[in-house]
């Protein structure tokens, strides 16, 4: 497995994975408003890759990820923990493994299909693929 690139899960192959490997983080890259209130998978951190208000990229998100894995506790000889990304549909979260990538993360995971996948004949997401589609562990406020 390359450490250069992101490497894509389907949303089954994100949580077995996460079940295998205790260590590793779920990052959901979503707006604050999406966590809360169209919901996460259990467990998820939330880690916004853009958000409100001004709806920009955040400078800092690589340092913010690194604040979620302990400031860097979560590596040590043995490697560093595997990130795991997810956003709504997969697009922001692979931008998101990207530039972690970039910053040095050497195992980077983006969920193909995100939590609620793409938009169906009729506007709605979550009936064509996603997280909540395939059944996963989910909760909302």
């Amino acid at each position: 497995m390359s450490k250069n690139e992101v490497h894509p899960l389907s949303p089954k192959e994100a949580y077995q994975l996460l079940q295998d490997k205790p260590t590793a983080v779920l990052i959901d890259v979503r707006s604050s408003m999406e966590f809360l209130f169209v919901g996460h998978p259990k467990g998820a951190i939330h880690v916004a890759w853009i958000d409100e208000p001004d709806w920009k990229v955040d400078p800092d998100f690589a340092a913010h990820v690194r604040q979620v894995m302990l400031g860097g506790l979560s590596c040590h000889e043995e490697g560093c923990a595997p990130v795991v990304l997810i956003c709504r549909s997969g697009k922001r979260s692979q931008e998101a493994g990207e530039a972690l990538v970039k910053d040095g993360f050497p195992e980077v995971y983006n969920v193909l299909e995100g939590f609620e996948g793409e938009l169906d004949d009729e506007h709605h997401r979550s009936s064509l693929g996603g997280w909540r589609f395939h059944g996963l562990p989910w909760e909302q406020c």
